[in-house]
């Protein structure tokens, strides 16, 4: 997960989504790897959500791959001890 500060207003999480939509269309990391031309590796993060970031280039391959939006490979989660 990706976690942003935002000063008073508390903690928002980035969850990404990348294994959601493998699962749906039965592919494996290596599949995902060679039908996008991302390292295996940058792949695996992805997979497991522990990249920090995720550059326009690899979204814009995921899209095409997956075949949806950019907002479809993430998911927002709220902060729990965020009042407001």
């Amino acid at each position: 997960m990706i976690k942003y500060s935002w000063g008073r207003r508390g903690v928002m999480t980035i969850r990404l989504k990348i294994h959601e939509h493998m699962g749906r269309l039965r592919l494996t990391q290596k599949d995902v790897s060679q039908q996008t031309g991302i390292r295996p590796s940058t792949i695996s993060e992805y997979y497991h959500d522990t990249k920090k970031t995720i550059s326009k280039e690899h979204m814009d391959k995921f899209c095409k791959l997956f075949k949806c939006l950019p907002g479809d490979l993430f998911e927002y989660v709220p902060d729990p001890d965020d009042d407001g």
